[in-house]
């Protein structure tokens, strides 16, 4: 371990510098990061709280009311069981908005 560690140092020592990268803050001095930081406080964090506005706003508005059901021919095909379970749920089943082939639980 110690020996490839000693290896990858000697390489990286005897590599000429003029083919090694320079990251942008080091290849523009401080420029770089400074126009880094003022996008991040300017633009990024204020577009994050635009689309969590957003997000609430649209949450506030949704409706709870478990869509009506209607018995589709070609929805809900079940050919086998599936292997978990009762074998008529699917594995992340949701009784509020999935229904089951014939209709929603506890809707008998």
């Amino acid at each position: 371990m110690a020996l490839s560690g000693r290896f990858s140092s000697a390489v990286l020592r005897s590599a000429p510098r003029a083919q090694t990268r320079q990251l942008s803050a080091v290849a523009h001095g401080d420029q770089g990061a400074k126009t880094w930081k003022i996008l991040t406080f300017l633009v990024a964090l204020p577009a994050v709280g635009v689309c969590m506005l957003n997000t609430f706003l649209k949450a506030q508005h949704h409706s709870l009311e478990q869509p009506e059901f209607v018995p589709y021919s070609h929805l809900r095909i079940r050919s086998k069981r599936f292997p978990w379970g009762d074998g008529v749920k699917t594995l992340f089943h949701n009784s509020h908005v999935n229904a089951l082939p014939d209709g929603y639980e506890g809707h008998e």
